[in-house]
């Protein structure tokens, strides 16, 4: 059937762990042959941390008893040969739920209590309080206790109206989106805000991330999982039912918390569940199929998708299929479709995404090792000149070599200052750069939208003071290119006079890419726009609900701005790093010089022998440089055959 999702997760972590091995022998060899300088030294940290962070998050999103958590179920816990995730009738997820693993927190369970919505902190901020969860700790090997302790996340608590309102979940002016009234004037809203759980899942130790979201009412009062969660999901599976197509509610949640515009189309998938309400016996395979295909086509026309992007599923069966290993049922479920459309679509296109950062790091990490042994070279081939030099030459002829050398020396260590001079001029412009993307500029930023938004009223002009907010954000990230654009070009000029004037042999690095910000800028004000539907206009009118939303912005623009800044700040060491070897070589150069020419004042054979140590150096650095090709070679270029897994995933239930 093909590589299913799991097998191609399985061998995505085994390229990462191939890879950081590789990387550590890499950095292992630079100290080694002291090429390990700051800016080499800072793109080496980077790409470990990248590494090992690297997350694929797959986010489930759809209404109310679409079959979603039987899905996550089918898909990720089979091997614990029952439900993990509550699918029952009456028992569904009410808060959003995030399975992922960190290696230094115990398994467990965390709940975050839904009155935390009375206060204006965004979730990313909540995570930083462990204290205000609730925790539960999880024993992976147990199926029951897990499966116990998840029933959790679908936990509710009656309240009154008024204290509904207060948390999202009564709306006066959309009265058909409330939940149902019960006799004794009270409704049931979610328990819990937010669910993190911890387990050791094999893929999840890999870097998968699990968002399991509840519906339409509990989507839209919680803006930072429409903004942010879900927007920066690398794939998103929207579940539909398959004998109800896309019902009024569907199309909502499609409309105005899916981002699709300008999304790789792997990257948005619809799962049409439920497909076996639709067998039928008195029917034959034929017209059954007939009739799904008839509702996969009316429901890709509706979402505006190419059938492609609509796959029928019945995940029920495919869980049972899988429990007891039912090859026929499974076949029968197309499961193992939508697993191949995970795993060539999402996991393909994350892997080429992060080789491709990976390899550009690594070639930039290159230039400047293979920088630092050019200089090696040159220094050696000016002393293999210099020596060559005084073949034949007398006592008096050595004596004013060395003084030379010296005078030389000392002019070098006057050179000091002005390349001091240099670093401190382009700090300085560096500095104003850094100011504007810095956090009181963002925070300035934030306040007047947060004034705009907090003026009486419904906020028909939200989309207005959104739209000049960017605009000024993008300006403000103009700008900073602008002005790194010219001390580029500083840099440049003064590098190549400094080159001429004391044999450098400086490169400007190159200027960081910070147009690919803005892009990112693009996306942030993409998923705002869209949230900011009629439906939300309402909810903007409570100025608490739109403090929550600002604070959400600032949490993803804040990633943004601090990724911008990792780049100058790179760009700056990659500059400093040059200089600072540079000087250091060539103070080495001069009393390698020196040492040469007092141990041939010294024995008459030692001219000879140093001449024959600089031919043995230099055969050396071309062993350095071919070893440091080799190396990063491997990195850049891993063999998929070396990806693949040395066994099969298991899962110890």
């Amino acid at each position: 059937m093909g590589t299913s999702f799991n097998e191609q997760f399985d061998q995505h972590g085994a390229w990462r762990r191939q890879f950081a091995l590789r990387l550590k022998l890499l950095s292992e060899w630079l100290r080694d042959h002291d090429l390990l300088d700051a800016a080499v030294e800072e793109r080496l940290r980077r790409l470990e941390t990248q590494i090992r962070s690297d997350k694929v998050m797959v986010a489930f999103v759809a209404e109310f008893s679409r079959g979603k958590s039987e899905l996550i179920n089918a898909i990720f816990f089979a091997g614990y040969k029952r439900r993990i995730m509550p699918a029952s009738a009456g028992r569904t997820t009410m808060c959003p739920t995030e399975l992922g693993y960190d290696g230094e927190v115990p398994p467990c369970l965390r709940l975050l209590p839904i009155e935390t919505r009375l206060q204006p902190q965004p979730l990313m901020e909540w995570r930083a309080v462990p204290e205000k969860w609730v925790r539960f700790d999880l024993d992976v090997n147990d199926a029951s206790q897990l499966a116990q302790a998840f029933e959790k996340v679908a936990e509710v608590r009656r309240v009154t109206t008024d204290e509904a309102r207060a948390l999202g979940f009564w709306h006066d002016e959309f009265p058909e989106n409330n939940p149902l009234l019960g006799p004794d004037g009270k409704v049931e809203v979610p328990r819990w805000r937010h669910a993190l759980i911890n387990i050791a899942h094999p893929l999840l130790k890999q870097g998968l991330v699990i968002l399991d979201t509840p519906g339409l009412n509990a989507i839209g009062a919680e803006p930072e999982l429409t903004v942010n969660l879900i927007p920066q999901a690398h794939a998103v599976v929207f579940i539909l039912a398959a004998d109800t197509g896309v019902t009024k509610s569907d199309l909502a949640i499609w409309r105005e918390h899916l981002i699709s515009e300008g999304d790789s189309a792997d990257a948005r998938l619809v799962v049409l569940n439920k497909i076996d309400t639709m067998w039928d016996a008195l029917r034959t395979p034929y017209e059954v199929q007939g009739e799904i295909e008839r509702q996969r086509a009316t429901s890709a026309q509706v979402l505006g998708l190419s059938e492609s992007q609509v796959i029928p599923v019945s995940a029920q069966k495919g869980l049972l299929a899988k429990i007891n290993e039912d090859a026929a049922l499974l076949q029968a479920s197309q499961l193992p479709v939508l697993e191949r459309a995970l795993s060539h679509g999402v996991m393909g296109h994350r892997r080429n995404i992060l080789r491709a950062s990976v390899a550009a790091n690594i070639v930039s990490l290159r230039s400047e090792a293979a920088r630092a042994i050019q200089i090696r070279r040159r220094d050696l081939a000016e002393q293999m000149m210099e020596l060559k030099g005084l073949r034949g030459k007398n006592t008096s002829v050595i004596r004013q070599m060395r003084a030379r050398i010296e005078q030389e020396q000392r002019e070098f260590d006057v050179s000091g200052a002005r390349v001091h001079a240099v670093r401190s001029v382009h700090l300085k412009l560096l500095r104003e750069v850094l100011a504007l993307l810095g956090t009181p500029a963002l925070k300035q930023e934030m306040a007047e939208l947060t004034a705009k938004l907090r003026q009486p009223g419904i906020k028909l002009g939200a989309r207005k003071a959104y739209a000049q907010t960017f605009d000024r954000l993008r300006a403000t990230l103009r700008q900073a290119a602008d002005s790194s654009a010219e001390i580029q070009s500083m840099l440049t000029g003064t590098f190549r006079q400094l080159n001429a004037e004391y044999g450098f042999s400086l490169q400007a690095p190159r200027e960081p890419d910070l147009v690919r910000f803005q892009r990112d800028l693009d996306l942030v004000e993409r998923s705002h726009i869209q949230y900011l539907g009629m439906g939300n206009m309402f909810r903007l009118a409570q100025p608490e609900f739109a403090d929550r939303l600002v604070r959400a912005l600032a949490t993803r623009l804040r990633v943004v701005y601090e990724s911008a800044l990792g780049e100058l700040e790179l760009w700056n060491k990659s500059a400093a790093a040059q200089l600072d070897a540079q000087l250091r070589e060539r103070r080495r150069n001069f009393g390698r010089r020196l040492e040469a020419i007092e141990r041939i004042q010294q024995a008459a054979s030692g001219l000879d022998q140093r001449i024959a140590e600089i031919e043995s150096q230099e055969a050396a650095l071309s062993v350095l440089e071919a070893k440091l090709l080799e190396l990063t070679g491997q990195l850049i270029t891993v063999p998929e055959e070396e990806s693949a897994p040395s066994e099969p995933l298991r899962m110890s239930a």
